[in-house]
């Protein structure tokens, strides 16, 4: 199947489903349509296009393709968005749901992880779209906090636009390639990552005295948990992070950079009562 976000006819989503259970276990369009309690010939017409799942069968087919949260919301809507024959109608709930979507996002090829080698690197590519793309050196070191030395920053051009991340345009100034990078989830990157998140950490730790409370927002939460409740919340932030992107891909004219931190960590040893 397409990723979920990439459906635009929740049929579509449906028919992919069968066919990829079909191919991979013994599978058939009557053990479908018993999970829908429907007969198969209508089912058949279901994927084919023709007539729309019933109302009572949206929970059933949530279930089944294992949808919640987000994604839940989003099938939710595309079936209202095929029910639907107002025009304005139908264009507000197609509004709704490309709101859901995720933010297109460049992954971190393991040949590019010297972008994660110094906390300032993904700064100075953010700063370079705030200077619009005005690359001097030296102004771009006067910008940057806490101060990175002239020369690095030069080194720190030469990699991003090395790595594609960056590049010139008629005028002689630089631009972003992408909007969004993302390192993916692949072994070999962790420890770069690690290394640099733990930079951004200590940045963090550091901003409580370097910036007035107007300038940042740093709080804490100290939270009794059961196991089940955690993927849950990491689920919250994770939907967090997708809505501040898309905030962001909403800014005409950034004025300047931020970097945000959030992390969730276990402070006592995992055991139960007595």
């Amino acid at each position: 199947m397409k990723p979920m976000f990439e459906y635009l006819d929740y049929r579509s989503m449906l028919k992919d489903y069968f066919e990829e259970r079909k191919s991979s276990s013994f599978y058939t369009y009557s053990m479908m349509a018993k999970s829908f309690g429907l007969d198969t010939s209508y089912l058949f017409r279901i994927l084919q296009m023709e007539v729309h799942l019933p109302a009572r069968c949206q929970s059933r087919a949530l279930e089944l393709l294992s949808l919640t949260g987000r994604s839940a919301e989003y099938f939710s809507l595309l079936i209202a968005y095929a029910r639907e024959h107002d025009g304005k109608a139908k264009a507000d709930i197609l509004e709704k749901a490309m709101a859901l979507r995720d933010v297109e996002r460049r992954e971190v090829m393991s040949a590019e992880l010297s972008y994660y080698q110094n906390w300032w690197i993904a700064g100075l590519r953010s700063l370079i779209e705030v200077m619009g793309g005005r690359a001097v050196p030296h102004e771009l070191a006067a910008r940057m906090a806490p101060p990175v030395p002239e020369e690095e920053i030069v080194q720190g051009l030469l990699l991003l636009e090395r790595l594609g991340f960056v590049k010139k345009i008629a005028s002689g100034r630089l631009a972003l390639t992408e909007s969004h990078i993302t390192t993916g989830s692949h072994e070999g990157k962790v420890n770069a990552v690690h290394q640099y998140q733990r930079e951004v950490l200590r940045l963090a730790s550091q901003s409580l005295k370097r910036f007035p409370k107007e300038r940042r927002d740093i709080s804490t939460l100290t939270i009794a948990v059961d196991k089940t409740t955690i993927p849950e919340i990491q689920e919250v932030l994770r939907e967090c992070r997708r809505q501040i992107q898309m905030i962001i891909n909403n800014v005409k004219q950034p004025d300047c950079v931020m970097q945000l931190v959030m992390a969730l960590f276990p402070i006592t040893t995992e055991g139960g009562a007595e």
